[in-house]
């Protein structure tokens, strides 16, 4: 049965703190149980402040890196190496001091990889990955023990915004045109395939969140408030810190 969870911090670093020893123990659970543990990671800067808590945390090295399996929830679709994309955050912030197999990596392709700046193929290309990296038998993805997601001040969460043809989608994988926010063209995983997770994990830090984060608690719909949609197999686990969380709904008053 699905658990949902809502946590509050007092501040943004100790959110940051906290999620970052809470992963680092999931992880290790993971390994324990299959033998390796898959990660699907964000961006924005609550999580780069994670992945930073967890590359200085004296408890980082508990999880084998080497078999720690990596993917990401979006990226913006531009060259390698711009200070923009989600990967070259997270490798600044984290990945760079890890010893990770690069062979367990999958980012999502740059405009200037190999489908050039055909967003569409590179989304193909991406779901393809994903069947690939599948058990035998199973389907179009492979185990997520855990999907990390911010959340947007509009309610998104990786590359699904509200009323976008996104949100229609049914394939894992989609190329985002017309994007709200910049840069318009977006590769992203869509809501089906982030359900597909054992745990959802969804972060919010500071004032401008807590109408998103409010609604999406209040059960507001899915093409609405694409945060509202997210549903992990085991658990949603709502990260907030207090000004995030300053508009919960009645039931969850008692946190803040």
């Amino acid at each position: 049965m699905t658990q949902s969870k809502v946590v509050v911090h007092t501040e943004a670093r100790l959110l940051a703190e906290a999620a970052a020893a809470r992963l680092i123990v999931r992880l290790t659970d993971a390994q324990a149980e299959r033998g390796e543990a898959t990660l699907v990671l964000t961006g924005g800067r609550i999580a780069a402040q994670i992945y930073q808590a967890i590359r200085e945390s004296p408890a980082r090295d508990a999880v084998d890196w080497s078999r720690v399996n990596l993917w990401w929830g979006d990226e913006r679709f531009l060259p390698s190496g711009d200070p923009e994309r989600n990967e070259t955050q997270a490798r600044a912030a984290l990945l760079d001091a890890l010893k990770l197999d690069p062979a367990r990596v999958h980012p999502m392709a740059p405009s200037d990889g190999p489908d050039g700046t055909d967003a569409e193929a590179a989304a193909a290309r991406y779901a393809a990955e994903l069947a690939e990296a599948t058990r035998p038998g199973s389907a179009e993805l492979p185990h997520f023990d855990v999907v990390l997601l911010g959340i947007g001040e509009d309610g998104h969460v990786a590359s699904v915004f509200p009323e976008h043809p996104v949100t229609f989608e049914t394939r894992p994988v989609s190329a985002v045109r017309g994007s709200p926010k910049p840069p318009p063209v977006r590769i992203t995983l869509t809501l089906p395939a982030i359900n597909t997770t054992d745990e959802a994990w969804l972060i919010a830090s500071g004032s401008g969140k807590a109408s998103a984060v409010g609604l999406a608690l209040a059960d507001a719909g899915p093409r609405q408030v694409p945060a509202a949609g997210v549903h992990g197999r085991d658990l949603t686990l709502w990260l907030l810190d207090s000004a995030a969380a300053h508009e919960l709904p009645p039931k969850f008053r008692s946190l803040v």
